[in-house]
């Protein structure tokens, strides 16, 4: 049976760190909004009652319904083999991707530091102030505790000789971030030769390689959590 993904349908957003593992291990989903639409998205999220989800994205199967990235992440990682089975590389590998969920977070907050609600146009000066502390201080830090992390184990992966979900999860992050920042990625990208790495292996996945194909990747726009503004990014 297939899992339901519930997530906003015009955007990659956070919903995409669950889509690439499972296009991956080519695990059958329905991106159920993409079906319904905003609206009945917002109908199923407020039809639930009991132990809900804060807000997409969430996976449903069977009545049980799991919310938060990196719970659905360790979940699937659990259940489709696309994890380790030893208990303190689960837990490792779920404290990387907690990381990146931080980093995430980050990344939102450079176009809306004042007020999420607030259009990114209402809050220019702002924006441009911590797009500048984020990319001279936050990101370098950041991508070299990744970077650290490929190294903490063996193999050409972050765990071992295969791929986890958190190697698909560094696969978008560093997309994310070159469409955001491509001239300062640009600059950074030769001081993470390990991320990069990964990042390219994951694009040749051959799930990977035929969803980056099709019409179910959406590209990044300005309504995601990784935007453009010329503005925000220099060397």
């Amino acid at each position: 049976m297939a899992y339901t993904l519930w997530y906003w349908p015009s955007i990659q957003g956070r919903g995409e760190f669950v889509r690439l593992p499972l296009e991956a291990a080519e695990i059958a989903y329905v991106d159920r909004a993409r079906e319904v639409g905003e609206e009945g998205l917002m109908a199923d999220l407020n039809a639930r009652a009991g132990r809900t989800p804060f807000a997409p994205p969430y996976l449903d199967l069977d009545g049980i319904v799991i919310a938060q990235v990196a719970n659905i992440l360790m979940y699937l990682g659990e259940r489709h083999d696309i994890a380790p089975s030893n208990m303190a590389d689960r837990l490792w590998l779920n404290q990387l991707q907690l990381t990146i969920a931080d980093l995430v977070s980050e990344v939102h907050n450079v176009h809306h530091p004042v007020a999420m609600m607030d259009y990114y146009d209402d809050q220019k000066p702002e924006a441009a102030r911590a797009a500048r502390q984020f990319r001279d201080e936050r990101l370098p830090k950041f991508l070299g505790y990744l970077e650290d992390a490929t190294q903490a184990n063996p193999g050409e992966w972050l765990i071992d000789h295969r791929w986890t979900y958190c190697d698909t999860s560094l696969f978008q992050l560093i997309e994310g971030l070159r469409y955001m920042f491509p001239r300062r990625m640009k600059t950074l990208e030769p001081d993470y030769p390990n991320l990069v790495r990964i990042h390219d292996q994951v694009a040749n996945l051959p799930g990977i390689r035929a969803y980056l194909k099709s019409d179910r990747r959406l590209p990044f726009n300005t309504d995601g959590i990784f935007r453009h503004y010329p503005e925000l990014d220099a060397e």
